[in-house]
């Protein structure tokens, strides 16, 4: 199960009554994964959802999928709270259920008995839940469903996760919950690692305004036998962040606190270096004023000089992938091609700056660069502001089904981020030993919880252009292959003859004829 950020549309409906759960909780509910993760906003419902789903799950024969299930909050009243809703949940499904009883934790092997519980039994199918109003010693010796709720605020939670973890082995579930504390707290490394695709799981996110606009304070209302209006929801919502003040970013918006500094070590960065070339071009501005065809004809030249011999290196057998970060005067365009090695480490073959070129050169040089590689698996192009054009034609030769016109958001940083800094703390990446680069890197930081190249970074010209070129190309390099369209050529035919961009097709006007 890849991770995925939740995302739904608003809804406002009034015609009859409302579901009973909300869409993003129908979503959690409806994901099935063996691990699952939500870093949410305070009281966005999600444990009382949470004992809907466990109810079906417990009061299922095991033939039909049903388990135990072990909740596991930080405190008492959390565990009340929860077997309540249980209780309640219970009720409205029509499920035989005993009354809540409460005893003690007996874990034979440690003889933890200290430990309160909350247990509901559902005699027909022999399961139950059970409440804890902290966590045991160990859930050795147990199966079933483990739900961690507010899961940043246990003391030992890293223990903890590595004991529900053991659950899955035998088909259990882990289910964990909570808002942030922190991004140093493991809660955050989890989720962290779910991107980064180092675990197995899923991951949703929650933030206040998007429960609200789906319908949260809608439920407030209709729980408070008050009329619903966008003032009133408006004017709520502002209270609520007013409760909160400085710390409404990691309560409400899903930010982990202490977010700052730079998001790759130095020393990491250049452990993942290699002597590769990197190759600039830059012209003045009197240059797109060039006739087209001499402008066509310098690039050419400088492709064959340089690009060529670089390009006939590739490795025929090899996917190559290719990342693309858009500038025109002020910022750089650079170009990332990746090699996905045998050994699956992206090892890059040349990386290319241009500083000040015209549009349509700029797309000679990525087509001369992508018509030659001998396996094109993907490309993901910046496709914000300017760079929509680029991306737009290179979409359209090449196919949509390739290559990705990529919008550049906050929510594309936190999905794609992840994953490139895994490789370079697990050594599958391989990029240029070169000091422009390596500060293109340092340049990202991690901002609102979200490792991006900040707007107004800028230094020595360069705006972490590589950096958000490595994403890109490390993003497209974890896609699967296009699928490869077959046509029959003349056996001459390669790579390497003419192309349609070649200075060969293009008549050079005599001198003075400017």
């Amino acid at each position: 199960m890849t991770t995925v950020d939740t995302v739904l549309p608003a809804t406002h409906s009034t015609d009859g009554p409302p579901p009973v759960l909300l869409p993003y909780q129908q979503l959690w509910v409806a994901d099935d994964s063996q691990l699952k993760v939500s870093e949410k906003s305070r009281r966005t419902g999600l444990t009382w959802a949470e004992a809907a789903d466990d109810v079906l799950i417990a009061g299922a024969a095991k033939e039909a999928g049903g388990m135990n299930v072990y909740y596991i909050g930080y405190n008492q009243d959390m565990a009340i709270e929860y077997v309540e809703a249980v209780a309640m949940w219970a009720r409205v499904f029509n499920h035989a259920a005993s009354a809540v009883d409460e005893g003690l934790w007996d874990d034979g092997e440690d003889g933890d008995k200290h430990i309160k519980t909350f247990t509901v039994r559902f005699p027909e199918s022999g399961h139950r839940v059970v409440a804890l109003s902290s966590r045991p010693a160990n859930l050795r010796g147990k199966q079933g469903v483990v739900v961690i709720d507010e899961a940043a605020f246990h003391d030992k939670l890293g223990e903890l996760l590595k004991a529900a973890l053991a659950l899955l082995i035998w088909g259990g579930k882990v289910r964990v919950i909570s808002t942030h504390n922190g991004d140093q707290n493991p809660f955050n490394q989890l989720i962290n690692d779910l991107r980064a695709g180092r675990r197995k799981g899923s991951v949703q996110r929650i933030e206040f305004k998007e429960a609200i606009s789906q319908g949260l304070y809608q439920r407030v209302c209709l729980r408070l036998g008050i009329e619903w209006t966008a003032e009133a929801e408006a004017e709520w919502m502002e209270n609520v962040y007013s409760f909160y003040g400085d710390d409404a970013q990691e309560e409400l918006d899903v930010v982990p606190a202490e977010g700052s500094g730079n998001w790759l070590p130095r020393a990491l960065i250049e452990a993942r270096t290699a002597t590769i070339p990197v190759l600039r071009l830059k012209k003045d501005d009197g240059f797109k004023h060039w006739h087209q065809a001499a402008r066509r004809a310098e690039i050419h030249d400088w492709c064959e000089a340089h690009l060529k011999p670089l390009l006939v290196q590739l490795p025929d057998n090899l996917w190559m992938a290719l990342g693309e970060d858009f500038g025109r005067s002020v910022d750089l365009t650079v170009l990332v091609p990746l090699i996905i090695s045998q050994d699956l480490v992206r090892r890059t073959p040349f990386v290319v700056e241009l500083a000040n070129i015209p549009f349509q050169q700029q797309e000679q040089v990525l087509f001369y660069i992508c018509d030659r590689f001998p396996r094109f698996q993907a490309a993901k192009l910046d496709g914000t502001g300017n760079g929509a054009y680029l991306a737009e034609v290179t979409a359209q030769r090449y196919g949509s089904h390739r290559v990705e016109e990529v919008k550049l958001s906050e929510g594309w940083y936190r999905e794609h981020m992840p994953p490139l800094k895994a490789a370079f703390e697990d050594g599958t990446i391989e990029i240029p030993a070169d000091s422009f680069i390596v500060d293109d890197l340092r340049a990202v930081t991690v901002v609102n919880g979200v490792a991006m190249v900040p707007r107004n970074s800028r230094q020595d010209g360069r705006h972490g252009d590589a950096a958000v070129a490595y994403a890109l190309a490390y993003a497209a390099s974890r896609q699967d292959p296009a699928p490869i369209e077959y046509t029959a050529v003349p056996k001459a035919a390669s790579r390497w003859d003419a192309h349609e961009d070649d200075a060969s097709e293009f008549s050079i006007p005599e001198k003075g004829a400017w």
